[in-house]
């Protein structure tokens, strides 16, 4: 019989040699790919709620004319945040708190409730509301946002501070914060200094706004919050979409 030669036997080794099947594919089902999205959109949304920007909306007068009851606001809270680099105080502009910055904060008396306030005192200053002038450090400040209205009996914001308050001084780590209506502002005159710690961020702008009452937003009846939620759209303040806080 014929031998074979050694290079014919190789080819016959490999022709013999069984191929590798194909590794299985996975794919993923339509619902589980939706879920992801979902998870992700939710963890970006925890991210930003907690890092960046929150929503807040003004349920009370003490802005007035300036915030109006039935706006929603948009808060910067990477504005005060500490900064690792000098980089990110250019990217985010970031910058330290300042006088005439309105700021939400968290309510020193009841920490769980936010508010929002116009810093008037920092730390050191000595502070007196004389009349209807604000005056720091012996000099009366430029103050154009604020509003001076007869006292509002049926609001529990209101105050009563027509024959002055102070002088006294900011406490270090502290500031001193009024309401833009300042007859009808429950602030610093009342409830002390605010903590700096206490600041959440700075108002950015409005980014919806509605005709609201002081009393539809304490009602907690799910028929009732469900009628004003659906009614809030007839009563839009459109002039105000996308109005800038100064």
């Amino acid at each position: 019989a014929p031998r074979a030669s050694p290079g014919s036997a190789r080819i016959e080794g490999m022709r013999e040699k069984p191929s590798a099947e194909p590794e299985p594919v996975f794919k993923k089902s339509v619902a589980r790919e939706y879920l992801e999205s979902i998870v992700v959109a939710v963890i970006l949304a925890l991210f930003i709620r907690t890092f960046a920007v929150q929503a807040f909306k003004i349920p009370t007068g003490s802005m007035e004319p300036n915030l109006l009851i039935g706006d929603h606001l948009l808060v910067n809270k990477l504005v005060y945040s500490p900064s690792v680099a000098s980089w990110e105080d250019a990217l985010f502009g970031k910058k330290p708190i300042q006088r005439g910055h309105v700021v939400v904060f968290k309510y020193p008396e009841e920490p769980w409730r936010d508010f929002i306030k116009r810093v008037i005192g920092l730390p050191g200053e000595t502070v007196e509301v004389r009349g209807q002038r604000v005056i720091v450090d012996g000099r009366p400040i430029d103050d154009p946002y604020a509003h001076w209205t007869p006292r509002r009996t049926d609001d529990p914001e209101s105050g009563s501070f027509h024959d002055g308050w102070g002088p006294q001084v900011v406490p270090p780590g502290h500031l001193l914060v009024l309401g833009d209506n300042r007859d009808n502002s429950r602030d610093s005159r009342f409830w002390g200094f605010l903590p700096i710690d206490q600041v959440k961020g700075r108002a950015l702008l409005v980014y919806w706004s509605y005709e609201a009452t002081r009393e539809e937003y304490h009602r907690t009846g799910l028929v009732e919050w469900m009628k004003d939620t659906l009614s809030a759209f007839g009563r839009t303040r459109w002039k105000r979409f996308f109005h800038v806080i100064r």
